[in-house]
């Protein structure tokens, strides 16, 4: 029995052709976790990525490093830092990259709100 890694509709790529498909930033009701979706292209070498999330005063609230990941279509729970009340807009970096980060292969830069909490 096989069990494919990769959707079989779609054939991994070399390296020069992967990017980052798509983010998808969901609040989690607590607001102070932020579930993440990233799915980028199928990949024939395992790519790196970094995930950094900013406050309005551009302080680093989260931050996440996946090592040759093995996944195109990934999961993850960032968690809001160092804040009393975590009510406002962040910015989440998300970098693509293989041998260095600067400059990545691939960026993604998103805006999401957390809303105020309710009383």
């Amino acid at each position: 029995m096989e069990i494919p890694i990769f959707p079989t509709d779609r054939a991994p790529l070399p390296k020069d052709k992967v990017h980052i498909e798509e983010v998808i930033i969901t609040p989690y009701p607590d607001r102070f976790r932020v579930h993440i979706n990233v799915v980028i292209t199928p990949f024939m070498e395992r790519p790196n990525l970094l995930l950094v999330a900013h406050n309005e005063e551009d302080q680093i609230v989260s931050e996440l490093n996946i090592i040759e990941t093995m996944h195109h279509n990934m999961e993850f729970t960032l968690h809001i830092r160092n804040v009393s009340d975590p009510a406002g807009i962040y910015t989440l970096t998300v970098d693509l990259f293989y041998d260095t980060r600067n400059p990545p292969h691939d960026q993604r830069i998103e805006t999401f709100v957390i809303p105020d909490g309710e009383s």
